[in-house]
C-alpha cells in the first residue's frame, strides 16, 4: 500500500482522496488555566477543506470569539483562548472533524471535550469523632469529583504523613480506616489532602478531631469487613486494563488478609499485593481472569470473607481493519471491517462521512457480513468510507478510500536479475507489478509458453514465481509479463541451479568414560563452483575458535575431544555450508562414570527420612538420616536439608545447610523454640530433584535470646526528641513465643547511669532532649527466659534545629558572559545545629545592566554537597544583573542567607525580529525589521548580507549599518529576474549575533500586485474583508474605503501580508461598496450588505463623549479598584505571623499549589507558575473564578511556602506577554498583544 500511495502521488495521478494524518485524542480534559486546542490535519489533492461538528451540529470555529484557526493548507486545527475561569464550560461536547475534497470526505474520531473547574472543598463543620480504645472507626475524606484520577494523602497539621500499617489503612476511596484504635491515635488534626494532577493543585479537608477514650479492658472480637460491607459484589474488568480489588477489615487483634481464587491459581506473574495485603492488583486482565476472587480476614477469634465475581469485558478491537485501495474501472471493491469486543460491538458504515442509512438507495453497493462491496466501479465511485464500531466501553473508527483510476501496468522489480539456488531447494523469482486495473502477471519460458504446466512451478498473488524441488535442467531464462487494458510490460529473470551440499559421512553418537577421549568424523560433497566450509558446533556453541586448545583438536573434518568430563556431555554437530545452502549432521555424546548407564537428568527423590537422637533436643540438636537418591547418571553433588515451622511460617521452607553428596546423615544445630519439620533434597549438575517426604514435627525448648537487633539508629524528628529505631529480630531468633527490647540511652561522654525502657515495637521516642546532642544507645533482646548478649553501643543524635551559620562569600569569578564561579568559606559546624547536609545556592536575574525588569522573578536553585564550598552557575544571561543567596542546610531546614550581587559581561545579541521585504520597483527592495528581543549588551548596529540564490552563495555583499536605532534599509541596483537570500545580524561590541534569513525578489519577479482570492462577509454592524496572499508576491501597503449612501467609513492603511481587515461601526441592513487603492490608484471593488432590520440614527454627540469626561470617569474607577484590592490583600494576609502560630491554628481548607509529588518540598522554579488556588501549567497565571482568587480584581497571586508549610503571599501584576517588537517597536499595542521591552 505504501508503494501504491507513492505511485499515486507521482506523475501518474496528481490527485488523491483526503487522509486524516493527525487529530486530537478521543478524550480531552480542559482545566481553567488551559486554552482549548482541537487538532485536525489531513493530506489530499485537491487541497482539503475542513469543517467541524459539535454534538452532531455544524460548528464554525471562525465565528466564535477568542478562536484562532491555523491557516495551513493541510490543517483545520483551532485554539480557543478564554478570558475567564468558566469559558470552557460552554464549549463542552463531542467534536468531529471532516476533511473533504472533490474525491471524498475523511472523518476524525469523536473528540469528547470536558471542562473541569477549579477544585474546592465546600466549607463544612466537622464534629469530633469519639470512640473507645479498641473499637474501629472510619474517617471519611469524600474529595470533590474530578475527571482525572486523584491522589489522596492523610497528614497532620505539621505536614507529616499519618503512619499506615496493618491496623491503620487508607482505602482506594480515600477514607482512613482503623481496625482498632489506640490511645496513641488521639489527635485533633487528621487532615485529608486531595491532589488534582490536572490542575496541579492540592486542597485539604477540615481537620478531624479523633478522641479515643482509654479503657482498662479491651474486648477481643472477630474480624468484620469495613469495605466492602456486603458478602459479595460483581465487578466488570476491561481486557488489557488493571483490576484492583480491596478488602479492609476491623477487629481485635488486628486481622490479616488473604486472597484466594477458587476457580484456579492466581497468575503469579501479573498479580501484586499492596497496602499490607489489603489490595490485590491484577495487571493486563484477559478473558481467562473471569471468575470468583475471595478475600479472607482472620484473627485468633474467627474470620470474615467477601467474594468478588469478576466479569471480563473488552472495548472494540480490530480483527480486520479496512484498508485503502486503488481500483480500475469495472473491478469489484471490497472493504472488510471485522471487529471483536465484549459485548459484541455494533458496526456501522459511512460514505464520505454520511451514514449509509441516510443515503439514497443505490444498488451499486451492499453491506454483507461486515464488508462494504461495490460492483463494477467507475471513476465517479471514488469515495472515502468510514467503518465505525462501538460498544459501551469504547469506539473504533477506520477511514479507507476507494480510488477508481486508470494506470498503465508497471513492473517495479529490476530487469535481468540473476537468481542462484541448489538442487532440491525452492527458488523465488520476483515480479512486483502495479497498475489500475490491477495487471495480470504471467511467467513464460524461453519458448513463450506458460511455466505453470509443471506442478513444481507455483505463482503468488504478488507476482512472485516459486519453483520447488529444483533440478539441474531448470537453469535458464524466465519472462514475467504484466498486462492490463492500458499496456503490457516484460522483464527477464535468470536462474542458475547448483549441486546441493551433502554430508556423505556424518559423526556418530558415542558413550565414553570420564577421562577418556572421543573422535567425531565428517565428510561432505560440494558444487565445484561454490566456496565450501566444514565447521563443528557443541550444544549450539561454535568450536572452531577452540580448535587449537588442549581440549579440542579439529583437522580435515575430524573433531577430537580430550579428557572427557561430565560437562562435555551434549550434542555435537558437523555443519557443511556454501553461500547457498547449509546442511548439518548431529551426534550425541554421553559421559559416564561406569559403563552401561544411559539415562540423564536431575536426581530422583530421597526415598526415606528418619530423625534420631531426639534426647539431644534439650541441647537444641537432632540427628537426621536419609536413604540416597538415584543420581540419574550424573553424580549427586550435595544434599540440602530444609525445615518448615507450621506455627510461625507455614508453607515456607528454610535451608539449614548442605552436606556433600556422599553423606546420608548429619547432626543439626537447632534454634530454641522452633517447631521443626524437615525434608532433604538431592542436587546434581542438572539441578535439584524432588524433596523427600517430610519428617515428624519436633519442638525445641525455649531459651534466652542469642542475638540482638541490628541497624540501631537514633535520630530526632523534632528539636526536643530522639527516635531510636532498629531492625527487629526474625521470629526464628526469638527463642520464645514473644520477644521484647530493652532500650538504654545516656548523653555521650558522661559516666552517669543509663536510662532504659522495655518496649515491644521496634522504636522508642525519647522526649525532652536538648537540640542535636549525641547519645550512647544500646538495644538488647529480652524474652521470658532472659536477656540476650551484651549489646554494642551506637551513637545517635537528638533532633536538629534550623542552622544559625551564615556562609561567608569569598568572591565571584566571572568565567564568561554566561557563567560565574561562586566561592564561600566553610561554615562553623557548631552553628549548623545538626548534620551539615549541604548548601542551597539561589540566584535570579534582576534585569539587564541598562534597566531592571519589573516582571515576575524566576529563581534558580543549585544544591551543593556539604564538602564543597564553590559552584559554577551557567546558563546566565549576558549583560545582566543577578542577585545571589547562599544558605547552609541540615535535616531540619535552611539557615540565614548570605547575599551578593554581580553582573555578567556583554555577549552577542539574539536574532532580529520580523524581517519584512517590501517591493519598491523592479530593481529595489525596502527591508523592515525589529530589534532582537535579547540585546545581551548595548547594540552597536547591524550587519546586512545578501546574494542571489542561483549562484550558490557567490557574489555575496555584506556591509555594516552603524545606527542601532535603524529599522529600515533600501537596497537598489538589484537584478529584476533573480531571487535573493537576505541575512541580517544585530551586533554588540562582542560581535554579530544570530542571523534572521529571508528570501525574495523585486517587483518584476513577484509580478503585478494582485489581491488574489479576496472576499467580504458582514455582521450587523461590521464587515470582515479577507484575502489569501499570493505566493511570491511582495508585501505592499494599500488603503481600504467603505462607501454607502450618505456615509463613508474606513480610510485605513493596510499591509498585504496581514490577510484580513475588520471594519466596525457600520449601519445595519445597509449596502456598502468597498474600494481598494494602492498608491492613490483604484485597484479593486466589491460590495457587501450588513445584517439587521434597518439603519440606526445616531444621537448627537454630548459631553459624555468628550475626552476629559471619559478620562475623569476612568480615574475614579481605577481608584476604586485599587482600594478594593488593598482591602482584599489585608484580609487575606492578615499581617505577619509566626510559623508556630500557624501550626497551632486550625488549617483552613483551601487550594495549595503542588510543587513535587511529595509534600513539604517546594521549589521557586514552580512557585512562579502557581497562584493561590489557581495554578497554571504554562507559566501564565489566569483567573479561575474561585471565591479566594484575586484575579477577579485584576491581579494575580504568587504563593510561596516556607519549609514548615506556612505561606507568604506575594502579589504582582499579571505576567506580561512578550511582544515581537522589542523596546524600540513603533507598532500599536492592544490588550491581547501589549508591547513590552524585553531585556
Amino acid at each position: 500500500m505504501v508503494v501504491a500511495l507513492r505511485y499515486l502521488k507521482g506523475a501518474w495521478a496528481p490527485t488523491f482522496p483526503p487522509v486524516i494524518t493527525e487529530q486530537s485524542p478521543r478524550r480531552l480534559v480542559v482545566f481553567p488555566t488551559d486554552d482549548i486546542s482541537l487538532k485536525c490535519e489531513a493530506s489530499g489533492k485537491p487541497e482539503v477543506q475542513f469543517r467541524w461538528t459539535r454534538d452532531g451540529v455544524h460548528f464554525k470555529p471562525k465565528e466564535e470569539l477568542g478562536v484562532t484557526v491555523y491557516q495551513s493548507p493541510h490543517s483545520g486545527s483551532f485554539t480557543i483562548t478564554g478570558n475567564n475561569s468558566n469559558f470552557a464550560q460552554r464549549f463542552q461536547g463531542i467534536y468531529r472533524c471532516f476533511a473533504s475534497n472533490k474525491l471524498g470526505t475523511a472523518m476524525s474520531h469523536e473528540i469528547r471535550l470536558m471542562a473541569e473547574g477549579a477544585p474546592k472543598w465546600p466549607k463544612e463543620t466537622v464534629k469530633p469523632v469519639e470512640v473507645e480504645e479498641g473499637e474501629s472507626v472510619v474517617l471519611p475524606c469524600n474529595p470533590p469529583p474530578s475527571a482525572e484520577p486523584l491522589r489522596i494523602y492523610w497528614m497532620n497539621s505539621k505536614i507529616l504523613h499519618i503512619k499506615q500499617d496493618e491496623r491503620v489503612t487508607m482505602g482506594q476511596n480515600g477514607n482512613l480506616y482503623f481496625a482498632n484504635v489506640l490511645t496513641s491515635d488521639n489527635h485533633s488534626d487528621y487532615i485529608c489532602h486531595a491532589h488534582f494532577p490536572g490542575t496541579r493543585t492540592i486542597i485539604q479537608k477540615e481537620p478531624i478531631d479523633l478522641r479515643v477514650k482509654a479503657t482498662n479492658s479491651m474486648i477481643d472480637r472477630k474480624p468484620r469487613l469495613l469495605f466492602p460491607t456486603n458478602s459479595s459484589s460483581h465487578l466488570v474488568a476491561l481486557q488489557g486494563q488493571p483490576l484492583v480489588l480491596e478488602c479492609i477489615a476491623e477487629g481485635f487483634p488486628t486481622p490479616t488478609i488473604k486472597w484466594l481464587r477458587p476457580s484456579g491459581p492466581m497468575p503469579a506473574d501479573r498479580v501484586t499485593y499492596q497496602n499490607h495485603n489489603k489490595t490485590l492488583q491484577l495487571l493486563k486482565v484477559g478473558e481467562e481472569d473471569d471468575g470468583e476472587y475471595r478475600c479472607l480476614a482472620e484473627n485468633s477469634l474467627g474470620s470474615a470473607r467477601h467474594a468478588y465475581y469478576v466479569t471480563v469485558e473488552a472495548a472494540p478491537y480490530w480483527l480486520h481493519k479496512p484498508q485503502s485501495h486503488l481500483y480500475g474501472p469495472g473491478e469489484t471493491a471490497r472493504l472488510d471491517c471485522q471487529v471483536q469486543g465484549r459485548p459484541q460491538p455494533e458496526v456501522t458504515w459511512r460514505i464520505n462521512g454520511i451514514p449509509v442509512e441516510e443515503l439514497a438507495k443505490d444498488q451499486k453497493y451492499r453491506i454483507q457480513r461486515g464488508a462494504l462491496i461495490l460492483s463494477n466501479v467507475q471513476p465517479s465511485d471514488t469515495m472515502v468510507t468510514q467503518c465505525e464500531a462501538r460498544n459501551r466501553h469504547g469506539l473504533l473508527l477506520a477511514n479507507a478510500y476507494i480510488y477508481v483510476v486508470q494506470l498503465p501496468a508497471k513492473i517495479l522489480t529490476a530487469d535481468n536479475q540473476t537468481y542462484m539456488a541448489v538442487q532440491g531447494s525452492t527458488a523465488y523469482l520476483l515480479c512486483k507489478a502495479f497498475g489500475a486495473p490491477v495487471p495480470s502477471v504471467q511467467w513464460l519460458d524461453e519458448d513463450g509458453t506458460t511455466v505453470l504446466q509443471d506442478e513444481r512451478f507455483f505463482p503468488y498473488a504478488n507476482g512472485t514465481l516459486g519453483i520447488r524441488d529444483l533440478q539441474a535442467n531448470d537453469t535458464g531464462r524466465y519472462f514475467c509479463l504484466a498486462a492490463n487494458d492500458q499496456n503490457n510490460v516484460t522483464i527477464v529473470a535468470n536462474l542458475k541451479v547448483k549441486d546441493a551440499t551433502q554430508i556423505t559421512q556424518g559423526p556418530r553418537s558415542a558413550i565414553e568414560k570420564k577421562g577418556s577421549r572421543v573422535t567425531f568424523t565428517c565428510q561432505a560433497s560440494f558444487d565445484p563452483s561454490l566456496q565450501p566450509s566444514i565447521t563443528w558446533r557443541g550444544d549450539g556453541r561454535d568450536l572452531q575458535e577452540l580448535g587449537d586448545s588442549d581440549k579440542y583438536f579439529i583437522e580435515d573434518g575430524r573433531l577430537v575431544i580430550h579428557s572427557l568430563d561430565y560437562s562435555d556431555q551434549g550434542n555435537y554437530s558437523c555443519v557443511a555450508s556454501t553461500e547457498l545452502d547449509v546442511v548439518e549432521s548431529r551426534a550425541q555424546l554421553l559421559v559416564v562414570g561406569k559403563p552401561g548407564l544411559t539415562s540423564l537428568g536431575s536426581p530422583g527423590p530421597v526415598p526415606r527420612l528418619v530423625l534420631s537422637d531426639l534426647h539431644l533436643l534439650t541441647q537444641s540438636q537432632v540427628r537426621v538420616s536419609w536413604s540416597p537418591a538415584e543420581d540419574h547418571n550424573a553424580p549427586i553433588e550435595k544434599y540440602d536439608i530444609e525445615f518448615e515451622d507450621k506455627e510461625m511460617a507455614p508453607e515456607k521452607w528454610y535451608s539449614l545447610g548442605k552436606v556433600p553428596g556422599n553423606q546420608t546423615s548429619t547432626t543439626l544445630k537447632l534454634s530454641p523454640y522452633v517447631h521443626y519439620t524437615f525434608r532433604v533434597t538431592a542436587i546434581n549438575k542438572y539441578g535439584p530433584g524432588e524433596p523427600s517426604p517430610v519428617s515428624e514435627t519436633v519442638v525445641t525448648p525455649e531459651a534466652a535470646p542469642e542475638k540482638n537487633p541490628m541497624d540501631v539508629k537514633g535520630e530526632g524528628n523534632e528539636t526536643t526528641n530522639m527516635v531510636i529505631t532498629w531492625k527487629p529480630l526474625r521470629w526464628m531468633d526469638w527463642n520464645a513465643p514473644q520477644v521484647q527490647y530493652r532500650v538504654q540511652w545516656r548523653p555521650q561522654g558522661t559516666r552517669g547511669p543509663w536510662q532504659e525502657q522495655i518496649v515491644s515495637d521496634p522504636f522508642l521516642v525519647v522526649s525532652n532532649t536538648s537540640t542535636f546532642v549525641p547519645y550512647e544507645i544500646k538495644v538488647q533482646a529480652v524474652n521470658s527466659q532472659g536477656k540476650g548478649p551484651e549489646p554494642q553501643v551506637t551513637i545517635g543524635y537528638s533532633g536538629e534545629d534550623y542552622p544559625q551559620a551564615i556562609p561567608e562569600l569569598e568572591g565571584i569569578e566571572i568565567l564568561n558572559s554566561s557563567a560565574v564561579l561562586v566561592k564561600w568559606r566553610p561554615v562553623d559546624l557548631a552553628q549548623v545545629k545538626g548534620h551539615l547536609r549541604g548548601y542551597n545556592v539561589t540566584y535570579w536575574r534582576e534585569g539587564s545592566q541598562r534597566k531592571h525588569s519589573k516582571r515576575h522573578i524566576h529563581k534558580d536553585h543549585v544544591v551543593v554537597p556539604a564538602n564543597t564550598t564553590s559552584v559554577i552557575l551557567s546558563g546566565l544571561r549576558p549583560y545582566s544583573s543577578y542577585h545571589l543567596e547562599v544558605q547552609a542546610f541540615n535535616g531540619r531546614g535552611s539557615g540565614p542567607t548570605s547575599e551578593f550581587t554581580f553582573s555578567t559581561p556583554e555577549g552577542v545579541p539574539g536574532h532580529p525580529e520580523a524581517l519584512h521585504l517590501e517591493c519598491q520597483s523592479n530593481t529595489s527592495l525596502l527591508l523592515r525589521w525589529q530589534p532582537p528581543l535579547s540585546h545581551n549588551g548595548v547594540l552597536t548596529g547591524y550587519v546586512l548580507s545578501y546574494h542571489p540564490l542561483d549562484e550558490g552563495g557567490k557574489g555575496q555583499l555584506s556591509f555594516n549599518l552603524r545606527d542601532p536605532e535603524l529599522r529600515t534599509h533600501n537596497l537598489t541596483d538589484l537584478s529584476p529576474h533573480l531571487r535573493y537570500r537576505f541575512q541580517l545580524q544585530a551586533t554588540t561590541k562582542e560581535g554579530p549575533g544570530e542571523a534572521i534569513v529571508r528570501e525574495g525578489g523585486t517587483m518584476a519577479l513577484s509580478g503585478i500586485s494582485d489581491f488574489g482570492n479576496i472576499s467580504a462577509t458582514a455582521g450587523e454592524n461590521y464587515s470582515v474583508v479577507s484575502w489569501v496572499p499570493k505566493e511570491g508576491q511582495c508585501n505592499f501597503r494599500f488603503h481600504i474605503l467603505f462607501k454607502a449612501l450618505g456615509e463613508e467609513k474606513g480610510g485605513a492603511s493596510l499591509s498585504y501580508n496581514q490577510s484580513s481587515y475588520t471594519q466596525w461601526d457600520l449601519q445595519p441592513d445597509t449596502d456598502y461598496e468597498i474600494h481598494l487603492f494602492k498608491e492613490r490608484m483604484f485597484r479593486h471593488q466589491m460590495a457587501v450588505k450588513t445584517n439587521g432590520t434597518g439603519r440606526v440614527r445616531l444621537p448627537p454627540a454630548g459631553f459624555a463623549t468628550e475626552g476629559w469626561f471619559i478620562g475623569f470617569v476612568s480615574a475614579i474607577i481605577l481608584l476604586l479598584l485599587v482600594l478594593l484590592i488593598l482591602c482584599f490583600i489585608k484580609r487575606s494576609k492578615g499581617g505577619k505571623y509566626s510559623v508556630k502560630d500557624k501550626e497551632d491554628t486550625q488549617v483552613d481548607s483551601e487550594a495549595r499549589p503542588m510543587k513535587d509529588e511529595t509534600f513539604g518540598e517546594y521549589s521557586d522554579n514552580e512557585e512562579k507558575a502557581f497562584g493561590s488556588s489557581q495554578p497554571s501549567l504554562n507559566g501564565d497565571i489566569k483567573p479561575l473564578g474561585s471565591d479566594d482568587s484575586l484575579a477577579d480584581y485584576g491581579g494575580s497571586v504568587d504563593v510561596q511556602f516556607n519549609e514548615d508549610g506556612s505561606f507568604i503571599g506575594q502579589y504582582s501584576g499579571k505576567k506580561e506577554k512578550e511582544a515581537a517588537g522589542g523596546n524600540d517597536s513603533s507598532g500599536a499595542t492592544s490588550p491581547i498583544n501589549p508591547a513590552v521591552a524585553l531585556e
